[in-house]
This record gives structure tokens, sequence and C-alpha cells, in this order.
């Protein structure tokens, strides 16, 4: 860890401006013998995610050279708060912390405005002391008042009906013929299990190269799934004998996330995306699962933003938010950035094993 995470003490007063709100309430870093007790309250929280438990953080930790910063917030023995952070050395936008990357999810979860305060107020700390460009709150709903809120992404999250015979009736009218195609004329078939990941993984990696996306290791596949026993899907679709897509989802109490999708070029003339999901929605109803979360996507981004509209989700605001230190502007590494528009472009066109490699190493810069 470097010297200026290394060094915060386990509890400290924060900045003279702006005051702590008053309160017996105290920030420390997350011990780890006490990891059960962070993610009880994860889990316990109306908004905790996946992105905030310490599957995550362990995941995250295993493949990628960023430095962990988990803060708590007690009142005497008992948890009130946490925040979820990542210290990434950017060579591409500098020293920023993240909360999570990687992840559509994280940022402060509290009980109360006082424990999400001081959090906050550590949080910055914490930045100014490392030399941090940004901290990025990717939380559902705002939690810091005095930061705007980013609506650069959208979420897509939608209750799913109570039998599987009533899933294919849940989606709407041009999703639904699509899927039944991909059924009935096309014969589309599913497989399910661990050994199907790096398949799975490979089929992402082709996806991410056609549309111009960094592609994330196949080691941060194997260790959220290592990390997630019981809690993900692997599933690979085939047309005849050739696999055409893969999903991996999460599970997080009462919803299904498919978070990595990757498909082969034909998959379009089959519908097999369409079948994709269709599958996964059924599983997920015969499983007891009850929220299908979609995640996120760029407001600028057609083609992810509309797939979605398509299959009956509506986009909802999320509460992301970045501080930047005063007279800063915050780190851009979106898509539509001079300097990456152009590379995407280039990206396309280059060898699938030298995406890779160049993938590996950007998504230590680029914090998803």
């Amino acid at each position: 860890m470097s010297s200026s995470v290394a060094s915060m003490p386990a509890s400290r007063s924060a900045p003279s401006s702006p005051p702590v709100p008053a309160g017996p309430c105290r920030v420390e870093c997350l011990d780890t013998t006490r990891e059960r007790d962070w993610d009880v309250f994860v889990r316990s929280h109306p908004e905790g995610t996946l992105f905030h438990t310490s599957s995550w953080r362990r995941a995250v930790e295993e493949v990628f050279p960023h430095e962990p910063v988990y803060l708590t917030a007690r009142r005497g023995t008992r948890l009130v708060g946490v925040l979820p952070m990542f210290l990434v050395n950017s060579r591409l936008a500098g020293r920023m912390l993240v909360s999570v990357p990687y992840g559509v999810g994280g940022g402060i979860l509290a009980e109360d405005g006082e424990a999400a305060e001081r959090l906050f107020v550590e949080a910055r700390a914490v930045a100014e002391e490392a030399g941090c460009r940004s901290i990025d709150f990717r939380s559902e709903r705002a939690q810091v008042p005095s930061l705007p809120v980013v609506e650069t992404y959208a979420g897509f999250k939608r209750t799913l009906p109570e039998r599987v015979e009533d899933v294919l009736g849940f989606l709407p009218r041009k999703a639904r013929a699509a899927a039944r195609h991909a059924r009935d004329r096309y014969r589309l078939t599913a497989v399910y299990g661990d050994e199907h990941l790096h398949e799975v993984w490979r089929l992402y990696a082709l996806n991410m190269r056609r549309l111009g996306s960094i592609v994330y290791p196949p080691a941060f596949f194997r260790r959220l799934v290592a990390h997630t026993p019981g809690k993900h899907w692997v599933m690979l679709v085939r047309w005849g004998n050739r696999p055409v897509a893969g999903l991996l989802t999460f599970l997080f109490r009462d919803t299904a996330m498919p978070y990595f999708f990757g498909c082969t070029p034909e998959a379009r003339r089959c519908h097999a995306a369409n079948f994709t999901y269709l599958k996964t929605m059924e599983r997920a109803v015969a499983a007891g699962y009850r929220q299908f979360d979609f995640g996120r996507s760029r407001r600028d981004n057609p083609g992810s933003f509309n797939f979605k509209r398509f299959q009956g989700f509506e986009p909802r605001p999320l509460g992301y938010q970045v501080w930047t230190p005063p007279g800063r502007t915050p780190p851009d590494l979106s898509p539509t950035q001079k300097r990456i528009r152009f590379a995407r472009r280039i990206w396309r066109h280059l060898p699938l094993w030298m995406t890779n490699r160049l993938g590996a190493w950007a998504s230590k810069h680029i914090p998803g």
C-alpha cells in the first residue's frame, strides 16, 4: 500500500473544513478480521450490492494492482456505514479513488446522514493526501448532498413475473418474437456450468473487440467465480454444435444480474442475445429471484441503451457522483473522449491476441 494510504491511522479527526458533523460516529479503515461484519451490513442494507461485498474486493485485489481503501463508520461497536474504494494509479488519468472499479455499483452505504457525511469527509481526506484527481462514487442513489449527480449513465431493472411460463409474455412483442424464433426456428440450446467459463470469456473478448472496447483479463472472470460460490451462473448458448453466445450472471439477494456477455458475429442472425436473456430470466424465476438487473448503459451509447429498452426495461437515473479538488476537473476516460474514440476505431481491426493483451494492460488504467 502506498505511504499515503498505509500511513492513515485507524481513526482520526477529519479536516478542519468542513467540520465533521457532531456525534459519536467514528470512521476507520476496515479491519479484515471483521470482514464478516462488513458483508452482513452490506447484505442487510437496502441499497447494498455485490460490488460492496468483500467478494468483489478480493477479486479486484487479486487481479489488478489497485490498493483497497475500505472505510467503516461505527457508533461504539456497531457498524453504521461502509465505503468501499480502490486507489487507482492510472497512466491515462492519474491517481483516483474509485468506488468501485469494474462495477456498476458502489459508493456510500450508511444508516443515516451523519455516517454518510463522515465517510465522505474521510474519503476526501484520503484523496487529498494521496494527490488524487477525483473520487468516483457509483451509488444507485446519490449520497453526498454537496456533489452534483453525473447523468451519463442510466440503470435498467425490472421485477420478474412470478411464473416461468409468463416470462416470454413479459417481453415486448418484437423481443418476444426474436426469442421465440431463436428457440423454435434456430433451435438454440443452453448449457450451464463453471467448466464453460473460458469459452464464455473467449466470446466476450470477441465481442469487446468488435465493439472497440477493452477486454478484462480471464483471471478476473476466474476470481469472480471463485469468490461467488453458488451465486453465479456460467451459461453457454449453442447453435447446433457451435457456441454462439455466453453469459456470466451474478446473483445477489433477490436479484439476478447478467454481467459479462459475449457472442459471435453470426449470433445476430439466430437472435442469440434474445434467447440468452430469455433463458436467464426463466431460470431466475424458477430459482425464486424477483428482480432482473440489466446493469447500466451510457445514454450516448444507443446500441446497448436501446437493446435494453427493446427487452422492456425503461432507463432510470443513477446517483453517480464525482468529487474533484477545487479548481480541478475530473479525468475523462469516456468512449467519447477524442484519443479514446480514435483508439477504438483502430481496436476493431487489430488481431484478437493483440486486443486481449492490450486490454489486460489498459484495464489496469481504465477502471471500468
